[in-house]
């Protein structure tokens, strides 16, 4: 069925999960993941009952409380207080998307069959996903280090009808939700818990809603940067395909080969200039937008192998025969990742700030402040203020939270990835460059119209037609912030390629 994703069926990848949110797909357990995840369990069932030595969080405590014995008819009760005692997530509730996205993502671990859960246990998971019951889950909590326990407690919290929901649009505790579906709460058995909140879900869930972000605010600083180019009366030099090449680093090459499909047919471009070079800003666009291709690129790499890992703990090899405790739930590898990301896109942001500055200051033929009438108009002066402020901001945010630890658990946990505290800041860094960019975009229109009658390319030409519908050129002073605000859902709503 093309409106049906088989969980389990094969490794997820980020057009998969593109369709799974965006055409609102229904979750269905493969065939061959059911057979995985009950082989696990059964394997699971039978190793505790003839094994003698205690198994990690099956049949002990957690954490420091590792050498407590659980009993048998215990090990249940275990399991529940385990998700109860570890929901302690704070601060802000968190986005149904990336609710929807730790769902998919923990069922999609969860079917790989070395877990010791339950058919049923995944296959609730897949009900709330397909029914919009969404888990109230707070953004802090979680060091990143044994898995996002306290996330990752709140948001599977329902299935046991605990904690509450988002259902229709109304806030209700999850047992109400679940006698309306007929749904039992799910009886953990042992392992479950362990396998319900360890993992890298909550960090994985940010990361993969930043880079698919990421990946269209790239291409977006390209088509604007080519406006702020053609608004400067910049020169196409740098953009040379020869250039790259004697540095040929992949991201740069694409950049040069962007910005010369996206300035194709400018009469603006191709004219004589007085100016021999231009600003760092603008000369220098191939090698730091292609150093931040790169970046997204490597960041993409590390985020499909986390989600289509095993990252709970203990890990269970049933033809093996081995139940290993092991550290496939630290979220370094994320953590250094996203630490990256940020200060790439921050790079986006920076540069980009510094191509609005050199069109505000009343350079080659421009007027100051982008205005006809500086002195009594104020014009583009104070956007370029706000562009500031969020890139200094940015700076804050590139803090690496992958290089900071603290020791948890009286000891035992005694080196943390902060990987989720990376992820949470990543999408503030995101969230200014977009409107960074947005300001780089108001500016370079401006610009382009006091260039008029000469005309960019056909289609840079087409994309501002389109720009011009929602946000007038600017005369005198309005209100600023409604046209950037304007701006940013333009952005986000124009399917506009090249």
């Amino acid at each position: 069925m093309k409106n049906v994703y088989y969980v389990g069926s094969g490794e997820l990848t980020f057009d998969i999960i593109e369709r799974i949110i965006n055409d609102n797909l229904k979750l269905e357990l493969a065939p061959e993941a059911k057979e995985r995840i009950q082989k696990c369990r059964d394997y699971l069932d039978k190793k505790i009952e003839s094994s003698d030595s205690p198994l990690y969080g099956i049949t002990t405590g957690f954490g420091s409380l590792c050498n407590r014995n659980i009993s048998p008819d215990e090990l249940s009760t275990l399991q529940e207080n385990l998700v109860k005692s570890h929901a302690c997530s704070v601060g802000e509730e968190i986005r149904p998307v990336i609710i929807k996205l730790m769902m998919l993502f923990k069922a999609h671990a969860l079917s790989m069959g070395h877990s010791g859960v339950q058919i049923i246990t995944v296959q609730r998971i897949l009900d709330f996903f397909n029914n919009d019951v969404m888990p109230i889950v707070y953004d802090r909590g979680s060091l990143g280090a044994s898995g996002d326990l306290a996330p990752l407690a709140n948001l599977f919290l329902p299935l046991i009808g605990a904690g509450d929901v988002y259902y229709k649009g109304k806030k209700r505790e999850a047992i109400s939700v679940l006698d309306e579906f007929g749904w039992e709460p799910v009886k953990l058995k042992s392992k479950e818990g362990l396998a319900l909140l360890n993992g890298t879900q909550f960090m994985s869930a940010n990361g993969v809603f930043a880079i698919l972000k990421a990946f269209r605010l790239s291409k977006r600083a390209d088509l604007i940067a080519a406006l702020s180019l053609e608004a400067f009366d910049g020169l196409i030099d740098p953009f040379m395909d020869c250039i790259q090449q004697i540095r040929p680093h992949k991201g740069q090459i694409e950049t040069g080969e962007n910005f010369r499909k996206l300035l194709e047919g400018s009469e603006l471009i191709d004219r004589a200039k007085e100016h021999v070079q231009d600003p760092y800003s603008f000369r220098c666009i191939p090698q730091v937008h292609g150093a931040t291709k790169d970046a997204i690129r490597y960041v993409s790499s590390v985020l499909l192998t986390e989600i289509n890992s095993v990252t709970d703990n203990p890990t269970i090899f049933p033809d093996q025969d081995k139940i290993i405790s092991g550290g496939n739930f630290h979220g370094q590898p994320l953590a250094i990742a996203y630490d990256f990301l940020a200060i790439a896109l921050a790079e986006l942001g920076n540069i980009s700030e510094r191509r609005v500055a050199q069109l505000i200051m009343g350079l080659r033929g421009l007027p100051e402040f982008l205005v006809a009438n500086p002195g009594l108009n104020s014009g583009f002066m104070i956007p370029q203020y706000t562009a500031a402020s969020m890139v200094s901001q940015n700076k804050m945010y590139c803090y690496a939270a992958s290089s900071d630890s603290i020791v948890s658990s009286n000891g035992q946990e005694d080196h943390v990835s902060m990987g989720a505290n990376a992820a949470v800041k990543l999408y503030k860094v995101m969230d200014n460059l977009e409107h960074i960019l947005a300001i780089e975009l108001m500016n370079a229109a401006q610009g382009i119209d006091f260039r008029r009658p000469a005309k960019t390319s056909p289609m840079l030409e087409h994309f501002l037609k389109e720009y011009r519908k929602e946000v007038p050129f600017i005369k005198e002073d309005i209100v600023m912030y409604k046209e950037i605000h304007k701006t940013v859902a333009f952005l986000n709503r124009t399917k506009f390629d090249y």
